[in-house]
């Protein structure tokens, strides 16, 4: 079974941020540490500006980021038909710190990687692992979260762990990590591809398939949506998320590098995680 970037993440969520563990200190010397702290972030967000007025985006004034907004916490749609999500905030949050306005386009998960690649987003945000195929034709900013794929069974499933998906069809969403891994653990004639998650799991609910193989967070989202459903204990593989960019764009990686620094630094990437996923 494929295991990947083991790194440490919150057991309960499935996501953390990828960010230096900061310590506080006491007495005197608090007053010395804020005041370097308070240098370290004029300087970054000074940087930050120096290589968002160097940027070339699709549209001028704007950071496009292609999604697949079907992708629970991390992009989907309200009632009112706004997007939200931790990546969805989080690329606002970037895009603030660019001086750019967000534009969102809404797609396929393989469209929205390709839509980097052609040139007509600037990012791809949708949960997207950074895999050493996906680096032969894209670039990628430095991680800002890991997670784990996990397998959904109905209950009684005699499917315990990764190792008894041998022999069971096994539901994933196109284009995804959990389809890659599982074709190549199970080969192709044990996979189907469904164009989002929650078809996937619709497929588990009648039968069609054996396991839902799929991120953790969307995975406790549709579990607890779907009575007669569970979570295996057991993660079937650990990965790192990043931002996907067109290749040898280095002012935007760059721009975009320096803003994620910035925001694990003051701890914005911990709160919009926190607002989406809580521990129990």
């Amino acid at each position: 079974m494929k295991k990947i970037s083991r790194r440490s993440f919150l057991a309960a969520s499935g996501l953390t941020i990828a960010a230096l563990a900061l310590t506080a200190c006491g007495g005197s010397a608090s007053t010395a540490s804020s005041a370097a702290s308070s240098v370290a972030a004029s300087s970054e967000a000074a940087s930050t500006s120096a290589a968002a007025a160097e940027l070339t985006t699709v549209e001028a004034g704007k950071l496009t980021m292609a999604t697949n907004a079907a992708f629970p916490p991390y992009e989907m749609t309200t009632d009112a038909g706004a997007f939200e999500g931790i990546d969805i905030d989080t690329a606002q949050a970037i895009a603030d710190k660019l001086g750019l306005e967000l534009q969102i386009d809404d797609m396929d998960f393989d469209a929205a990687l390709l839509s980097v690649q052609q040139g007509k987003a600037d990012i791809a945000m949708a949960g997207v692992t950074v895999t050493d195929e996906r680096k032969n034709v894209m670039d990628f900013s430095d991680s800002y979260a890991t997670g784990i794929q996990s397998i959904i069974v109905p209950e009684g499933s005699d499917i315990a762990s990764p190792d008894d998906l041998a022999g069971k069809m096994i539901g994933t969403q196109r284009g995804t990590t959990g389809y890659i891994y599982c074709s190549d653990d199970f080969g192709d004639n044990a996979v189907v591809a469904y164009d989002d998650g929650l078809t996937a799991v619709q497929a588990l609910n009648n039968g069609q398939v054996d396991a839902v193989v799929i991120d953790n967070a969307p995975a406790k989202e549709f579990v607890a949506a779907n009575p007669g459903l569970v979570l295996l204990d057991t993660s079937y593989a650990e990965e790192d998320y990043a931002i996907g960019m067109a290749k040898g764009n280095t002012a935007l990686e760059d721009a975009v590098n320096a803003a994620l620094e910035e925001l694990k630094a003051d701890g914005t990437l911990q709160s919009i995680v926190d607002k989406y996923i809580t521990a129990e």
